[in-house]
């Protein structure tokens, strides 16, 4: 591409692309596309958005396309790569000028210079850094900002790279350009200061401040990635103990800017920067961070527990001060072995260090403040509760911006402290409690606050505070009169006291009190506040969680709470709550199982109008699937009921080809799962919606070995397994040529574990189907065959493929011969000499088999070849009654009082189990599986028997002494155990 001609027409066609109207703009989208791989393209672009007097809009796309274009085609191995020639032009028009003027495409051209620099910087790009050190000592402000920017970019690009030989690069860099950078900072640093005393222009300060943050990103990505031993370098050391006298320094300029100004969002930004440079550092070198334990410390303590940090620090900050301690607090470097002298110098130090911080008086200054404090609701959170209690709700468990909010910060540092040091502020927080009891006056709202605030410091010490407080007796005597206060100023204390409770309930909660529990529970969820109500929901889903919950002392309960519940999904409007309180009627349904059926039936018909109401909201529509979920198996057959409404939702859930079923797949398989498997009877649409299955079977060969492995994946086998179960007739004769076809292009592309999920669902079928279930999968019996005669080396997958064979032969002995006679064709054997191969075969992996029953399935189909006059199945004689009697073993079970033998696997209708309190009644798949066993030969038929009428039917074919000489063909030990269980025959 010739550079003079092409830059007119690139131009042109890239202010069409910047065009609103599609008909310009695709054209235009498409003919860049076409130039991407053109020698000299990249050459134009940066021709056109280093040009300042061109449109805005047509720079910025010429910045953008360049960026792509390194990604796709900087690398030398990449197709259509650009030529050295061009590569080497572009890196020096590059860092030619740092003039740009506008901060958006200044900020994506260094970016783009970083892209560059990761890739050939130093080798091919050694003049780059050099470049950048020279450009950013000029006294041209904006020059000096762009090359500033840029060298933070770059810096930040080299440090990410993590190959052994690109970190000894960055560490050669690193010791390189330190001291200059340290110097760059403390020039800009002390500009800014000299700036804000002498009262300079805002302009002028802000300037400098954005220096000052530039250079201390670029020293961040220096110190923290520049260094493997980084406590040796004086430099390094140097700068991180200067950092506390320079946050001194800008945390006192914060009174001279105003609260509303740019500058102001810098100075924080800048003053957030320092703090993440001794978090970081103390990451990634904990034992190098040692000598600034004693003074990070002693700063974020003096700075968030004392009265020094007052009008100067902001709450981001003291998070990040929290943060710290919690990290020197919590960091595993710095804890000792239990055995002392098994420690390191470095980590007995740094133990040291914190033994001599952490003293009495610190710790229980810390703690204090910390409850008393920090843990009081502020006015903003009162008011927030008054005009938004959801939004509240959220915000108290957990919202998005919880990672850096102060109150989650806090709670945190409390636990990570109080289970450090337990035994010394145990008492402490002993003694807060003792000072708080009894009622509290209702007028006194600064008392209120306080007890909510050590009740929550209860709370989050539960586990520490187990051998030191009586709960179940604070239960009675304060907690629960606490509960019964229903004043609307004492509604903090009643969100907080039910909220304590749910901390304790797993922790010491003493059986006998749960109906107490359960009666307030029910008064609380009729409470005037929205946001007690909420809690008492969330403590009550904690206690019917809980592992000594028990449903007897529930279920006089259980109407009142479920109503009520009801009601609040009802009244609330954010997703979120909807989504928590149905979480919390799903584990209500889960625990008392059936005993809910009279309870639901105005939750059966909300659903549908919360379903439709949810449509832009897919995490409520899984809470929804959930609810259903347990709704069904709750409800049993009766969930038939719900067919209407419930399969629509199934059908949307599973469908691959609607957007939504990224998020409610999972849940939605689960729900067609327990939708059949609590189905009494198949009905059209439900055998309808198995047309969804097909497009889950048919992934691309290069994720099947993964997917096959998912659970979802598993979930769609156990759904067709359930239809077989459900209605094989119906269900195969529609959907088995799909299937079958589905599985024959899957079983050679798949994992062993994909084989036998597949093999199980043909097995079902034969089992379910034994005439017509053959003929139906009459493609994947060859395969089966095939692994047999060749010897299938993993045994798993063997003992699948001899259970499905067991059962053609055993149940469909036509059907077994002319697959026979087709696979001796394919074999090019006669179909005894295969036949003989197969039971050789048959034989020799018999130990792949673990189950009895697919034991005692083997011995049956083989046993069924008998009577025969057919020397090749006499041949093989020994080997079958040898397998006989190996199932013998492992089916019979001996009556100790007659000392005969009874085949343990036979089933009849009176064989019903007794179904305890704590288990789940049968599903109607359950009945169904029990019916079935019911008619298959393996749980109907007396291997004894069996083996005995076999013999005596041979005996009656060969002649007394035939039959003696076919015998003496098996060892007189088998022979000895089988006359041994044949004992009354």
């Amino acid at each position: 591409m010739d550079l003079n001609s092409a830059s007119s027409v690139v131009l042109q066609v890239l202010t069409q692309a910047t065009s609103q109207d599609t008909a310009v703009l695709k054209p235009a989208e498409e003919q860049l596309k076409q130039w991407e791989t053109q020698p000299g393209f990249y050459s134009v672009l940066l021709n056109i958005f280093t040009n300042h007097t061109l449109d805005i809009n047509v720079r910025w796309l010429a910045v953008l396309y360049f960026k792509h274009g390194i990604d796709r085609y900087w690398r030398r191995v990449a197709p259509h790569a650009l030529s050295e020639e061009e590569k080497s032009t572009l890196r020096a028009g590059l860092i030619t000028n740092f003039n740009e003027p506008i901060n958006q495409i200044a900020t994506q051209i260094a970016v783009l210079i970083a892209k560059v620099a990761r890739l050939d910087c130093p080798r091919q790009w050694p003049e780059l850094i050099p470049t950048l050190v020279e450009s950013v000592k000029v006294q041209d402000d904006l020059r000096q900002h762009r090359a500033l920017l840029t060298f933070y970019h770059v810096t930040k690009t080299l440090a990410s790279k993590r190959l052994a030989a690109d970190r000894k690069l960055f560490y050669d860099l690193a010791s390189g350009i330190y001291n200059f950078a340290c110097s760059l900072w403390n020039h800009h640093t002390d500009t800014f200061l000299q700036q804000v005393s002498s009262a300079g222009n805002e302009a002028a300060v802000l300037s400098s401040l954005e220096r000052t943050l530039l250079s201390l990103k670029v020293l961040r990505k220096l110190t923290v990635n520049g260094f493997v031993e980084p406590h040796k370098n004086m430099e390094v050391m140097g700068f991180l103990h200067g950092i506390f006298e320079r946050l001194k320094q800008f945390l006192e300029c914060s009174r001279s800017i105003g609260t509303d100004n740019v500058c102001r969002d810098r100075l924080e930004k800048t003053i957030i920067l320092f703090t993440k440079v001794l978090l970081d550092f103390l990451d990634q070198h904990p034992i190098s961070f040692t000598p600034l334990i004693q003074r990070s410390l002693e700063f974020s303590v003096s700075y968030v527990f004392t009265e020094v940090g007052e009008g100067v620090t902001f709450e981001r900050f003291i998070v990040q001060c929290m943060n710290l301690i919690k990290m020197i607090v919590k960091n595993y470097a710095y804890k000792p072995s239990k055995n002392f002298e098994d420690s390191s110098p470095e980590t007995l130090e740094a133990h040291k260090i914190k033994m001599a911080f952490f003293t009495y008086p610190t710790l229980t200054e810390i703690c204090r403040r910390l409850v008393s404090h920090y843990f009081l609701l502020t006015e903003e959170e009162l008011t927030m509760w008054e005009e938004d209690p959801e939004g509240f709700t959220v915000e108290e468990t957990g919202g998005d911006s919880w990672k850096y909010s102060l109150r989650p910060c806090t709670e945190v540092l409390f636990i990570d402290i109080f289970h450090e040091y337990n035994q010394t502020l145990t008492p402490v927080l002993l003694e807060m409690m003792q000072t708080l009891e009894g009622p509290t006056n209702v007028e006194d709202m600064n008392a209120l606050l306080i007890k909510d605030a050590v009740y929550n410091a209860v709370g989050l010490a539960a586990f520490e505070l187990f051998d030191s407080v009586d709960f179940d007796q604070w239960f009675k005597t304060q907690l629960l009169p606490e509960l019964q206060v229903s004043h609307n100023r004492y509604k903090p204390l009643r969100r907080r006291v039910i909220w304590l409770i749910g901390q304790w309930i797993s922790v010491k909660f003493k059986s006998d009190l749960r109906p107490m529990l359960y009666e307030a529970i029910c008064n609380l969820l009729q409470d005037q506040d929205l946001v007690v109500r909420i809690e008492t929901a969330t403590t009550l889903k904690l206690t019917v969680d809980d592992f000594e919950f028990r449903t007897d002392q529930f279920l006089p309960y259980l109407e009142t709470m479920f109503t009520l519940l009801f009601q609040l999904l009802q009244q609330v409007t954010e997703c979120d709550t909807k989504m928590h309180v149905l979480h919390v009627l799903s584990c209500v349904i889960e625990r008392v199982n059936v005993q809910i059926r009279p309870y639901v039936g105005c939750l059966v018909q909300y659903l549908p109008l919360l379903w439709k109401q949810s449509e832009e909201h897919n995490m409520l529509r899984c809470a929804i699937l959930t609810t259903l979920i347990h709704l069904v198996q709750g409800l049993g057959a009766d969930s038939k009921n719900l067919y209407p409404f419930l399969l629509p939702v199934i059908q949307l859930s599973t469908d691959v080809s609607q957007p939504p079923h990224v998020y409610l797949l999972e849940d939605g398989l689960e729900l067609w799962l327990v939708t059949l498997e609590n189905s009494p009877c198949v009905t059209p649409e439900l055998l309808r919606i198995f047309q969804n299955m097909s497009p889950l079977l048919e992934l691309p060969s290069s994720c099947l070995a993964n997917e096959l492995s998912s659970e979802n994946l598993r979930t769609c086998f156990k759904i067709i397994n359930g239809y077989i179960f459900l209605s094989s007739t119906e269900f195969l004769q529609t959907y088995a040529a799909g299937l079958c076809q589905s599985f024959y292009e899957l079983l050679p592309e798949i994992t062993t574990e994909g084989q036998v999920q597949v093999l199980k669902v043909v097995e079902n079928a034969l089992k379910v189907n034994p005439v017509f279930g053959p003929q139906m999968f009459q493609r994947i019996l060859p395969y089966v065959f095939r692994g047999v005669i060749e010897g299938e080396r993993y045994p798993v997958v063997m003992s699948i493929y001899l259970a499905v064979m067991g059962r053609v032969l055993l149940q469909n002995t036509s059907f077994f011969s002319s697959l026979l006679n087709e696979m001796g064709h394919e074999f090019n054997q006669e179909m005894d000499q295969l036949l003989g191969n197969v039971i050789e075969m048959w034989v020799d992996r018999m130990d792949n088999i673990t189950q009895p029953e697919r034991k005692k399935l083997s011995a049956l189909a083989l046993l069924s070849l008998l009577p025969s006059d057919n020397s090749v199945i006499q041949d093989k004689f020994c080997g079958i009654i040898n397998i006989s009697v190996e199932a013998l073993h492992d089916v019979m079970t001996e009556d100790p009082e007659t000392r005969t033998y009874k085949d343990c696997m036979l089933m009849s209708h009176h064989d019903e189990p007794k179904v305890t309190e704590d288990e789940e009644p049968p599903t109607e798949q359950d009945k169904r599986k029990k019916m079935l066993a019911l008619k298959d030969p393996v749980h109907t038929v007396s291997l004894q028997q069996f083996i005995y009428e076999k013999l005596k039917a041979q005996q009656e074919i060969l002649g007394e002494q035939g039959f003696q000489s076919l015998m003496e063909t098996v060892d007189t030990e088998i022979v000895t155990q089988l006359q041994e269980f044949l004992q009354g025959f």
